[in-house]
C-alpha cells in the first residue's frame, strides 16, 4: 500500500507560479509511475504529468513548456513546478501512483488561477 499527501495548492494570479508537492509513504519502493492529474469543475480528470521509475517524463500538451515534474527519491516526494499559470489551469490537482498495476490517489489540492 502507498499513501499520498499533496500540498502547495492555493490562489495565484494568471502568469504566476506554484509548486505542488506529493509525499509518498508505505511501499514506495514498488512505485512504477508517480505524477499528477487534475479535475476542473464539470470536466473529467486528466493527466497532467507523470514520471517513471527511470526518470522518464510525460506531459499533457496543455502544460508542456510551463510545468515541470521532478522527484526526490531520498524524500519519497514528487514535485510539480507550475509556471505561467492560466485561468484554465484551475482545478483540483491529485497525486497519483501506480504500484504493480494498482492505482493510488491523494486527497487532492485546489489550485485557483485568477485572471
Amino acid at each position: 500500500q502507498v499513501q499520498l499527501v499533496e500540498s502547495g495548492g492555493g490562489l495565484v494570479q494568471a502568469g504566476g507560479s506554484l509548486r505542488l508537492s506529493c509525499a509518498a509513504s508505505g511501499s514506495t519502493f514498488n512505485i512504477n509511475v508517480i505524477g499528477w492529474y487534475r479535475q476542473a469543475p464539470g470536466k473529467q480528470r486528466e493527466r497532467v504529468a507523470i514520471i517513471g521509475s527511470g526518470g522518464n517524463t510525460n506531459y499533457a500538451d496543455s502544460v508542456k513548456g510551463r510545468f515541470t515534474i521532478s522527484r526526490d527519491n531520498a524524500k519519497n516526494t514528487v514535485y510539480l513546478q507550475m509556471n505561467s499559470l492560466k485561468p484554465e489551469d484551475t482545478a483540483v490537482y491529485y497525486c497519483y501512483a501506480l504500484v504493480r498495476l494498482v492505482s493510488y490517489w491523494g486527497q487532492g489540492t485546489q489550485v485557483t488561477v485568477s485572471s
